[in-house]
């Protein structure tokens, strides 16, 4: 569903934060997002886990890691 998905300015909205700072803790791994054609993305559920302490990670691979 197209609300599952939210861009950095409703992510701002819904988590009451500014959107430089949005911004900034998708770039550092801070929150779960993802990015489409260079755009950040947030799914709902995923933010929903994160702001109740249950959303766990999954680790970036790297070059480093191979």
């Amino acid at each position: 569903m197209k609300d599952d998905i939210m861009l950095i300015k409703e992510l701002a909205e819904y988590l009451k934060i500014n959107e430089k700072t949005a911004y900034k803790y998708a770039a550092e791994g801070k929150i779960p997002a993802f990015k489409v054609g260079g755009a950040w993305r947030f799914r709902r559920d995923e933010i929903d886990k994160f702001t109740k302490g249950q959303y766990v990670a999954t680790p970036k691979s790297s070059v480093e890691d191979k």
